[in-house]
């Protein structure tokens, strides 16, 4: 059963048709994406039960590629998935200045899919409350959370989507261990602070290079946000630079590191509350995946590399 949600798509294209060489290459490449989008994305699905019969998702789509892609792709597997699950659409409207907010709700109309547009000026409130030039974006993320966990109870929606992949989760964990002293990122799925919603991050294993191609094969009406996108100096987008710039001069470094966040050892850290350090003694039982402390450390990574990884690759 769970092989539908990450088999491969239908070809949505007669390639024998005729057509210039060059229009064929492109239309190759753009189907060959959305089999490992839709690949990636039913995987993540399946390997943390993020969707389960009768759900009714609220997908979150705040007008950028991400959380378009996300909900692009969630309706093409919706269509063949082994469960039935309902999708609503989501926007919050903050009332920033210039705000098209007519675009979202033709798009989603015209998509035939059920929508809804929470209108609240939140904007006005981040912009009295946070000093000019000061960050925008933990006050403006908590009132935005707040909003849309109630919205979810009032649509009845048992899981919360949102549009977070892969390289916002590894910039999360650098973030975290920068300038916060933790190993922490963003999970796939957790439970809210209040106990009362699920929220799943389907494009866990998408990267963003392939969101943004998407994004342009399919034109999605991109609108641009006037807080936290035009603050320049974010440490996030620090990070993202950091990420980009290894992933241009390293190809791989960034799939070993996300496949790193799977392959997590508590023995070989330092926190003591994740292993016993002090009751630990020697059994005279040998273990396999024991130390060996006089070893040379191997960095054999992609032999050993799980599922996840070779979908990323894929």
């Amino acid at each position: 059963m769970n092989a539908v949600w990450i088999d491969e798509a239908p070809a949505t294209a007669d390639a024998t048709a005729p057509s210039p060489a060059n229009s064929m290459k492109i239309e190759r490449e753009t189907h060959k994406l959305e089999k490992r989008l839709c690949r990636q994305v039913g995987q993540a699905i399946v390997d943390y039960n993020m969707i389960e019969e009768g759900d009714k998702v609220m997908v979150c789509v705040s007008g950028g590629k991400d959380s378009y892609a996300l909900l692009d792709i969630l309706l093409k597997l919706k269509a063949r998935a082994p469960i039935h699950f309902d999708i609503v659409a989501v926007n919050l409207d903050q009332k920033q200045p210039g705000f098209p907010e007519e675009v979202l709700p033709k798009y989603l109309s015209e998509l035939g899919v059920d929508f809804h547009i929470e209108n609240q000026d939140t904007y006005s409130i981040v912009k009295r409350v946070i000093p000019e030039g000061k960050t925008t974006c933990g006050l403006c993320s908590r009132l935005r959370r707040g909003i849309l966990y109630r919205v979810a109870d009032e649509l009845g929606a048992t899981k919360v989507a949102l549009g977070h992949h892969r390289d916002d989760m590894l910039q999360t964990f650098f973030l975290n261990m920068f300038f916060a002293g933790k190993l922490k990122s963003m999970p796939p799925k957790l439970v809210s602070d209040d106990g009362k919603h699920v929220v799943i991050r389907p494009l866990a294993y998408v990267s963003e290079k392939d969101t943004i191609r998407w994004a342009q094969h399919r034109e999605f009406p991109i609108i641009p946000c006037t807080l936290c996108g035009s603050q320049e100096n974010l440490q996030r987008k620090q990070v993202g630079e950091m990420l980009r710039e290894w992933d241009r001069k390293y190809p791989g470094r960034v799939e070993n590191m996300f496949t790193a966040l799977q392959n997590v050892v508590p023995s070989h850290l330092l926190d003591g509350t994740r292993h016993d350090f002090k009751g630990l003694k020697a059994t005279g039982v040998a273990d396999d995946e024991g130390d060996k402390a006089f070893d040379p450390p191997s960095f054999d990574l992609l032999s050993q590399a799980p599922a996840a990884l070779r979908i990323a690759q894929g």
